[in-house]
This record gives structure tokens, sequence and C-alpha cells, in this order.
């Protein structure tokens, strides 16, 4: 007698959202039932899988392990975003406005919306524009990135509670997706959601960015939040958390210093070529559990290792 799985009817489920424009268009979300339980729902689109990359060349800020895949082309962030498609199998991509940072280089909303334009009409996949949750410098900056992308309906983060008015105002005019980002807590989460519908943000473009911990580094705290997150969606029916997650992976896992200690400093670590990759597919694959719907990582070794757990998993 072969084994049969507990399965388990929900009442809510998670909205599908279109990333995209038409034929780069992509759907995310649409589940039933908790990731990957297949055996209960139906999977409508398996979780995707985006990566990184920034506006300005990172070689001072990465590791020679991150920065090896990307060497001829960092200078560059649109054959940057193409080499990540082509060659890498990202799905979307997700240009990290680094440069436009007020402690950094505090470029100007002009000329780091320029360079997103460049990389939105370099590649044929869904765009996703981060900043550097500065309100001030995120809201001139994603104005600009709203007017410049006006038919490429990309999908525009952090929008937190500090800014959410005049960028969520932004995304309205010109038809973007709002990725409602709130500081890992269940009910902050709702309440900027319910804010970004008052302003008339439909739930149809809102995304949940619930802020995401690395390993070693809050990642036990970040998947109870996620996971709650989809109890409330799924079982109790909580309209304002029925949105896909998106999970900012790879930036926050190799900012960490022991992603990026060499074996000299750190022998007891292992092999410093793979300790980054391992630490960004460790938590990319917890937070797939948990309940994201996109991950964005940035070494194409971790995007072959989380591609092909999901494909195993469906």
């Amino acid at each position: 007698m072969t084994f049969q799985p507990s399965k388990q009817v929900y009442s809510g489920k998670i909205r599908e959202i279109t990333l995209g424009a038409g034929e780069r268009a992509l759907q995310i979300g649409g589940r039933s039932g908790y990731a990957f339980h297949s055996f209960e729902s139906e999977i409508t689109h398996p979780p995707r899988v985006a990566m990184e990359v920034w506006d300005k060349d990172p070689s001072q800020d990465w590791s020679e392990a991150a920065k090896a895949p990307f060497k001829d082309v960092l200078h560059d962030p649109a054959a940057w975003a193409r080499k990540c498609v082509d060659e890498y199998g990202a799905e979307i991509i997700v240009v990290q406005t680094k440069s436009s940072d007020p402690n950094g280089d505090d470029k100007p909303a002009s000329e780091v919306s320029d360079v997103v334009k460049k990389v939105a009409e370099a590649v044929q996949v869904p765009v996703v524009v981060w900043g550097v949750a500065n309100h001030d410098k995120d809201t001139e900056v994603m104005r600009e990135v709203a007017e410049k992308c006006s038919d490429q309906r990309v999908a525009i983060s952090p929008v937190e509670e500090g800014d959410y008015k005049q960028i969520g105002a932004a995304c309205l005019g010109y038809k973007h997706v709002v990725v409602s980002s709130s500081p890992i807590d269940v009910n902050l989460a709702k309440q900027l959601n319910i804010l970004l519908e008052n302003l008339g943000v439909s739930s149809s473009d809102i995304v949940i960015d619930p802020t995401t911990g690395g390993l070693g580094y809050g990642l036990e705290y970040t998947y109870s939040v996620m996971e709650r997150i989809q109890q409330a969606a799924l079982t109790q029916e909580d309209d304002k958390l029925q949105q896909p997650i998106i999970a900012n992976v790879g930036n926050e896992v190799w900012k960490s210093k022991e992603a990026n200690l060499s074996v000299e400093e750190a022998p007891h670590l292992g092999d410093s070529s793979q300790r980054g990759v391992i630490m960004e597919a460790i938590t990319a694959v917890d937070l797939l559990l948990a309940g994201a719907d996109v991950v964005i990582l940035r070494h194409p070794d971790t995007v072959k290792l989380v591609k092909d757990y999901i494909q195993k998993m469906q």
C-alpha cells in the first residue's frame, strides 16, 4: 500500500501578479497551498529566480568569488544583465541602484534612471528596480524610473511607509508594480498594504518584501515571519497578505563577512570560492520553503543549485 499524505484544503489563495509587459510578461504567485505542496494543490507558477545587476561597477565591494563570473561585464550594467539572462538563465533582472546612495556616489536621479532604462531595454525578461532605502533619494530616483520605463511595467522597491505616497503615486500613474517593504513584521506588512490600497494601488499590483535576513543573520526570524504571512493568507483568508513574496537574498548574504573572508583570513571556514555560494543557496532554499515566490540571487552557481531544487520539488 502506497503512502497517502494527509491533505488540507485551504480557503485562501496567493494572488497572481504579472511582472513585465508584452512578450516579457511573467506571472508569479497564484498558489492555493503552501510552497511545493503539490500533493494538496496545483502549483500554478513555480518560484522564479532573479539575478541582481548593480548600476555601478561593484569591484571595490565584491569578493573575488562574486566578481569572477562577471569580470568582463561589471562595468556595463546592460551587458551584465544580458549575460545573466542568456548564459545563466535569470528569469527576472533586479537593478540595484547602488550609485544613488547619498552616503556613497550620490549620483543624480537622471543618471541612475538612464542606466535602469538601458538595462530594461537590453533584456526580454521583467525588471525589478531596487533602491537604497533612503526615502528622499528613492522617491526622486523612482519617479524618474517610473516615467522613463512607462511601457515596461517594472516592479519598484523598496516602497516603505516613509515614501509610499510619493512612489506609490508614480507607480499608479505609469502602471508599475509596487514592492511593499516592511521590517520583518507581519502586522507592519499588512498595514503597508492597507495604506497602499487606500492610496489607490490595486492588490493586483503589489508584491511583498518582508525584508530578508541571510544565513546566520536573522534567517530563522525571516523564515518565521514569511511562514506566518503565508498562514494568514491561506488559512485565515487575510486578503491584505495574499500577495506574492520577493526575497532580496544575494544582496544580504554577500555583504556578510563570512561570505567574503579569504582562506588565509579564515581557514576554518573552508573554500572561499564556494562558501558564499553555499550560504546563498541555503538562504534561498529556506525562504522558498517559507513561501517566497521570487528569490534574487547573485552567483550563477547558486542560480543553478536553486533552479535544480525548484525543478525537483515540483
